[in-house]
C-alpha cells in the first residue's frame, strides 16, 4: 500500500552511494522499499567514489578514519546532487556535520563478525603463525587478546576483493562483517560467525542509515517508514557509548546493544591495538533512552581504565 506524497519538493528523489558492489546493493534496496512506498516518486541512484575506496594502501587509521567513506556522499548532499545518502552505519562517524540528520535506520541485518578460511574451521583452530586479515583495529585488538599466537595483517578493499586475496593464498583466514557477506549472496563463504562473546561488534554494524539534510522536513517524512525502532534504540545506544569515547578508527572499541521487552542490554569494550589491554563491560536499562545507557556504560569504562587506553592512543595519534 503506498502513503501520500509528504510534499510537492519530493516527486523525485536522488540516492547517493559509493560504488562498490556492496554499497550498491545497500541503495538498490532503499530504492526498492522507497518505489514500494512511493510509486508517484521517481527514484534514482547516482555511484561515488569516495577518498576511502581510493586509497586501499594505507590503513584507514592513518588517513582520517571511516569518514573518508561518506566525505563524497555528504558532499553530494550539500550540493544538493542528492536527497539521501545510505550508509552502512558503522562507517559513519559519532559526530555528524553540521546540517545533516540520520533520518531513519533500517532493520539490522546479522551484527556479527564472520570467520573465513578455506583450511581450517574455527579460529580456535589456527595454529601458531596463521595469518588472519582484517581492515580494523577493533578486530585486530580481540583476535591479539585472545589468539596472541596468530599473526594478524592488515587487508583493505572491498568484500569480494578480500575474498579474493583468501582465495589466492594470501591469508590463512579472514574476519569481516557476516552483513556484507548475506546482502551480497555469499553467505556460504562463511567457515563461522563470532558471537558477540568472541568479537564484539562495531556499533551501528549490520544497520544501513539513511542521511539528509536537517532542513528537508518532507524527506524526513518521507524515510519514517523505513526506520526500525528496535534498531534505531540500539544503534542511538551504541553510538552514544562510541561518542563518548572517542570512537573511531584510531581506537579499538565495540559496542553492542539487545533489546528484550522494554529493556535494553548494551555491551562494549575499549583496548589496545595489540590486545595487551581490554577494558569490557556491559549495563543494562530502560530501552527507551538509549543515549543515557550508552553514557552510563562509557563513564564506568573509563572509571575502570578506558580513559588511561585512551590518552595513550592519543599521544600516538
Amino acid at each position: 500500500m503506498s502513503i501520500p506524497v509528504a510534499g510537492a519538493r519530493s516527486r523525485r528523489i536522488v540516492i547517493a552511494s559509493r560504488e562498490s558492489a556492496l554499497a550498491m546493493w545497500q541503495a538498490r534496496h532503499v530504492h526498492s522499499r522507497l518505489a514500494a512506498l512511493y510509486p508517484q516518486i521517481e527514484v534514482e541512484i547516482i555511484g561515488l567514489t569516495t577518498e576511502g575506496d581510493r586509497r586501499l594502501d594505507v590503513s584507514l587509521a592513518k588517513i582520517g578514519g571511516k569518514g573518508l567513506f561518506i566525505k563524497e556522499l555528504e558532499e553530494a548532499l550539500a550540493a544538493g546532487r542528492a536527497d539521501i545518502a545510505a550508509h552502512s552505519v558503522k562507517d559513519v562517524p559519532m559526530q555528524l556535520l553540521d546540517g545533516l540528520t540520520l533520518a531513519a535506520i533500517t532493520e539490522r541485518e546479522d551484527p556479527r563478525d564472520a570467520f573465513v578460511s578455506n583450511r581450517y574451521a574455527a579460529l580456535a583452530a589456527l595454529p601458531a603463525g596463521a595469518r588472519v586479515g582484517t581492515s580494523s583495529l577493533r578486530r585486530e585488538c580481540q583476535l591479539r587478546a585472545r589468539y596472541p599466537h596468530l599473526l594478524v595483517e592488515p587487508l583493505r578493499g572491498n568484500v569480494t576483493t578480500r575474498l579474493r586475496k583468501l582465495d589466492e593464498g594470501g591469508y590463512d583466514a579472514i574476519i569481516l562483517a557476516a552483513a556484507g557477506l548475506k546482502r551480497l549472496g555469499l553467505a556460504q563463504r562463511a567457515t563461522a560467525l563470532l558471537e558477540p562473546e568472541e568479537s564484539l561488534p562495531a556499533p551501528g554494524q549490520g544497520a544501513l542509515g539513511l542521511e539528509c539534510r536537517a532542513e528537508r522536513r518532507d524527506l524526513i517524512e518521507l524515510l519514517a517508514p523505513l526506520n526500525h525502532r528496535e534498531t534505531a534504540l540500539c544503534v542511538m545506544a551504541e553510538r552514544a557509548l562510541s561518542r563518548m569515547l572517542a570512537g573511531s578508527c584510531n581506537v579499538p572499541l565495540g559496542a553492542f546493544a539487545q533489546i528484550t521487552g522494554e529493556r535494553m542490554r548494551l555491551r562494549g569494550f575499549v583496548g589496545a591495538p595489540d590486545g595487551t589491554r581490554m577494558i569490557a563491560g556491559e549495563k543494562s536499562g530502560a530501552a527507551r533512552s538509549p543515549e543515557a545507557l550508552g553514557a552510563a556504560l562509557a563513564e564506568e569504562l573509563k572509571a575502570r581504565g578506558a580513559a588511561e587506553i585512551l590518552a595513550e592512543l592519543e599521544k600516538q595519534s
